[in-house]
């Protein structure tokens, strides 16, 4: 008997990976303290050495942290970490020095809820095969909230403008659409009955495979806001594809796959590793499957 696939069920969409979330930060030592003592992420330790600027590997993706006003990304940053035990005790510790600024920390569900020092949103997840796939450490998704009657339309942007296809279900607030980057991460937009805030320029990064199409629809409709350079373009406005009616405002840092960043392999330590418990040869943190 001929053996028969739902071949559809591998395609991906034109836009290939999230690589970073940008969002300002007034201070690189309590950033330090959060991303990097707290979360336990990986500062790179060959981009961005100096006080104006800290990149931050999680897994195959990144935080680009600036440093300037703080900016709060409107809606939450979905992380997968290896150990969520090992994550809530170094959030405890982590409290003292946290004091006067917006940090809390609660599990709920199987997952952690975190607020950051300026007010940003996370959601950190232990590694599920049937949610994340292979993803062991990582930024699987970026969920935001969007006024009612729009999901559908920012839908149907990503699939027409970006070739990203999307799915639409319901909740008791709205409709939800999740756009599918590469295998495994996605783009959430949740439709609230609460007010929106203002945005405040934060920006996510991604890259994809036909770099030219999505900017010919873009550049026709006056959408591009910087012209970066021969490898990378940026939008920040979210229209119906039809009506040209802005639904959702968020800075998209385009790139191609010809960008030197494509692929760069991001250093990650195992932050399980301290003074008390040392064990020879397991400082780096091997990551597979994260785009």
């Amino acid at each position: 008997m001929k053996k028969t696939f739902d071949r559809a069920s591998q395609d991906v969409g034109n836009i290939l990976a999230m690589e970073h979330v940008n969002v300002t930060a007034p201070c690189q030592v309590t950033a330090t303290q959060f991303y990097v003592t707290g979360l336990g992420f990986t500062r790179d330790p060959y981009m961005m050495v100096s006080a104006e600027n800290m990149w931050v590997n999680v897994g195959q993706q990144q935080f680009h942290l600036p440093t300037r006003e703080p900016q709060v990304l409107r809606g939450v940053i979905g992380l997968v970490v290896p150990d969520l035990d090992a994550l809530k005790m170094r959030l405890t510790a982590l409290q003292d020095q946290m004091t006067d600024t917006h940090f809390t920390c609660a599990e709920e569900n199987g997952h952690v809820n975190v607020t950051g020092p300026w007010g940003n949103q996370f959601r950190c997840h232990a590694p599920d095969s049937e949610a994340f796939g292979d993803m062991t450490l990582g930024i699987p998704y970026v969920e935001f909230p969007v006024k009612r009657g729009t999901a559908a339309g920012i839908g149907q942007f990503y699939k027409t403008v970006m070739q990203a296809p999307y799915t639409l279900s319901e909740d008791t607030n709205g409709a939800v659409v999740e756009v599918l980057l590469g295998c495994e991460q996605k783009l959430v937009f949740r439709e609230t009955r609460k007010a929106i805030p203002a945005y405040d320029g934060h920006h996510i990064a991604v890259y994809v495979a036909n770099f030219s199409g999505p900017h010919a629809f873009l550049d026709e409709h006056g959408l591009i806001t910087e012209e970066s350079d021969p490898c990378q373009y940026r939008f920040q406005d979210i229209v119906n594809p039809d009506t040209g009616k802005v639904l959702f405002t968020l800075e998209h840092e385009v790139r191609s796959m010809r960008h030197p960043m494509w692929g760069r392999e991001f250093v990650n330590r195992n932050a399980g590793q301290d003074i008390r418990s040392y064990a020879r040869g397991r400082d780096s943190f091997a990551t597979v499957g994260t785009t």
